[in-house]
């Protein structure tokens, strides 16, 4: 482990967020979400993580990256949408087009609905969320 990686590792934040950890060319190699970043990090490099990919990524782990967040369900948000825009190669969910749902009604039409979509159109209609529990979205539709 070089000197710097593990100065962030030492440093890393106590508080929800998002962590990158990057190759030796700055490519994003998987992206993480945690309740406390320091001690998800640590479980990386201390060996009490048990799933077999492991030691292949921290075998190729030169930097890792911090984004704190106010809170989890922030955190989350944020790790799909950066696993979308920087496809690692170790994160397998969110790799996929799948998206969380968003409320979309447009009162463009005569008798405006709302209705849930993953993938909001730029076409002028309202849209809200993301909303990152798809069973919460699905409830709150008929009160709307």
């Amino acid at each position: 482990m070089n000197e710097e990686l593990e100065h962030s590792i030492q440093n890393a934040p106590r508080a929800p967020g998002v962590y990158l950890m990057k190759d030796g060319d700055e490519r994003v190699l998987y992206v993480g979400k945690a309740k406390n970043l320091r001690a998800r990090v640590r479980a990386y490099f201390g060996g009490t993580d048990g799933r077999a990919m492991i030691p292949f990524l921290v075998s190729r782990v030169q930097a890792v990256a911090f984004i704190v967040t106010a809170t989890e369900k922030e955190a989350l948000i944020l790790e799909n949408t950066l696993i979308k825009e920087h496809r690692p190669r170790y994160n397998v969910s969110f790799r996929d087009d799948k998206s969380y749902y968003h409320l979309r009604i447009d009162l463009g039409q005569p008798f405006p609905r709302f209705e849930l979509v993953r993938r909001p159109r730029k076409d002028g209609a309202a849209c809200f969320g993301p909303y990152p529990s798809s069973v919460a979205a699905r409830e709150t539709l008929p009160v709307l």
